[in-house]
């Protein structure tokens, strides 16, 4: 064992990417770092629009600043490395790489998981409890749901990386992934994986089920809000902002629920890594664009903070 651990530590693993095929690197490496860019610039215009307005300190926004920033830190976690890889002929990462990256998508993954929750449960009090809005929903109470979306996030991937660190992996290095996520990792391992795979399916489900559940929740007293609304133009406004809203969240959730939820002997590597690209990519660079650019509130931030730059600009 200590011969394997051993090994473990001194061979890098390889990442095999998205394809093994050299003819489709450089169209998923454009496409790739499209997505990426038109991410990154959404998230980070939307967290300095909200930082520079004083019109958007209001508790939906503050929320929707840090899922933005945890989007903008999500996606930088994984994607620089796979743009990397899809160009590189050496892509190996060490373990301590591996166990790094892993541990900031993990954390950073569950605290976008609880920050649309609570930003769910921002929609429903504002909507069923307008009169008790300013106090359920405080700088004190906003604050405090944040600390706790980070604290859990980070306690949970704390706990999942101690784990994996004693693995010992003395079969193949090479990754099915174009990350060091779990699944494909606990498949190289020779180490016994029964306990990770019973924390993934009890505490795991616990940081994921659990918001999902509080989000579906809320949207469907939403929704029944919504249906005694009197105009018909409210109620189709609302209904087309919360289906938005859901099919984001279904997105997310249903792609993560698939990949991590199934015991590691019936993972799929090919399947995985597309479901991966979903909610590693696809919806974070979705979210700016569901939340943020369709507001009225935001587009006038953004022009007030672009003109500011080149008014600035020009003064200099």
């Amino acid at each position: 064992m200590d011969a394997a651990n051993e090994s473990s530590e001194g061979s890098p693993f390889i990442l095999l990417g998205l394809t093994t095929n050299p003819s489709q690197r450089r169209p998923l490496f454009l496409l790739f770092l499209v997505l990426y860019v038109a991410g990154i610039l959404g998230n980070g215009l939307i967290v300095a629009a909200i930082r520079a307005s004083p019109a958007l300190h209001a508790p939906m926004y503050f929320l929707l600043a840090h899922l933005s920033f945890a989007d903008l830190c999500f996606t930088s976690v994984t994607v620089p490395k796979m743009l990397a890889n899809l160009l590189a002929h050496d892509r190996s990462i060490s373990l301590a790489g591996c166990l790094t990256q892993m541990y900031f998508f993990f954390a950073l993954g569950v605290t976008d998981s609880c920050l649309l929750a609570a930003m769910a449960y921002d929609r429903y009090v504002a909507i069923r409890h307008p009169l008790h809005y300013a106090t359920r929903m405080s700088r004190a109470v906003c604050t405090a749901l944040v600390g706790t979306a980070w604290l859990v996030s980070h306690a949970h991937s704390l706990l999942h990386i101690l784990l994996m660190a004693r693995l010992s992996f003395c079969a193949s290095h090479q990754v099915p992934h174009f990350f060091c996520d779990h699944q494909p990792l606990l498949r190289l391992s020779c180490s016994d994986t029964q306990h990770i795979q019973l924390l993934i399916f009890t505490e795991g489900a616990a940081v994921v089920v659990t918001p999902f559940l509080l989000i579906l929740t809320s949207y469907g007293a939403i929704a029944a809000a919504v249906l005694q609304l009197p105009s018909a133009a409210g109620r189709l406004r609302a209904v087309s902002t919360c289906g938005s809203h859901l099919a984001v969240v279904g997105l997310f959730y249903g792609t993560v629920i698939a990949v991590y939820f199934r015991p590691t002997s019936r993972y799929e590597a090919e399947r995985g890594r597309v479901a991966t690209v979903m909610y590693t990519v696809v919806t974070p660079m979705l979210n700016p664009v569901i939340y943020s650019l369709r507001n009225r509130d935001v587009q006038g931030a953004l022009r007030a903070l672009f003109t500011r730059r080149r008014i600035s600009a020009g003064d200099s």
